[in-house]
């Protein structure tokens, strides 16, 4: 890891109000093959894919966490993706199987046991990937909820293990209608469900994610009518 975590923070306050065409290189620049963009395809994800891919670099890779319960429009859309950009997106598998599962730990692990289930089939295959990386690109939006308001632009993590690594967050000062105009004037595909009602699109079981309400913020589709308002992607590594 070239920097610490001081440098890390003044650089993080120097991008605020530079683009994420610039935050992008500046990572590309820096991190070169040990940088990978995180995108589960939704608006955002797709807005940096599109800003790295077509105005930065075309050799930065694409990973997604396919938890076994996508939608069908999710894995359509990486498709088109994959097909625009010429590229083949690397799918992060759990261990086990959405059968395995509930054969090993019960039927339903997600509806009972919500924080164990994303850890399973989120957290743990991200964690064994994370060695290969010193940045990771996402699309976090401090305007997404509450749990987000605090997102940097850059932000230096270590995991449960020990490894370092930096999160690039280009978006975080977007909004949504910002994130919205990008996919229009560009012509973007995007997930089908968002037309349905769906403003947060994860796993299918309707525990794990179902359409907003007029009024609600954008994740309140997410594990609706518990207190869980994040996977644990962006929780379970400490901010240093």
């Amino acid at each position: 890891m070239k920097f610490n975590s001081d440098e890390i923070k003044d650089l993080a306050e120097r991008f605020e109000g530079q683009t994420p065409r610039e935050i992008l290189q500046w990572a590309a620049d820096n991190f070169g093959q040990r940088l990978a963009i995180s995108s589960a395809f939704g608006p955002e994800g797709l807005v940096i894919i599109d800003v790295a891919l077509r105005e930065v670099t075309p050799r930065i890779p694409v990973f997604t966490i396919d938890t076994g319960f996508m939608f069908k429009e999710t894995n359509e859309l990486i498709a088109k993706v994959e097909q625009k950009y010429g590229i083949t997106v690397e799918r992060l598998h759990p261990e086990l199987t959405p059968e395995q599962q509930a054969e090993k730990y019960g039927p339903e692990l997600y509806r009972r046991q919500p924080d164990r289930c994303c850890y399973y089939r989120k957290v743990l295959p991200l964690q064994k990937k994370l060695p290969e990386l010193d940045a990771m690109v996402t699309g976090l939006r401090r305007s997404q909820g509450e749990s987000r308001k605090g997102a940097k632009i850059l932000q230096m993590q270590e995991t449960p293990d020990g490894h370092r690594y930096v999160k690039v967050n280009p978006l975080a000062a977007w909004t949504k209608e910002e994130v919205l105009w990008h996919i229009h004037i560009h012509q973007l595909a995007y997930n089908a469900l968002h037309d349905q009602g769906y403003a947060s699109i994860g796993c299918t079981p309707d525990c794990c994610t179902r359409p907003t309400q007029n009024g609600e913020d954008e994740r309140a589709g997410r594990w609706a009518g518990t207190d869980k308002k994040e996977c644990g992607l962006h929780t379970f590594a400490a901010n240093i």
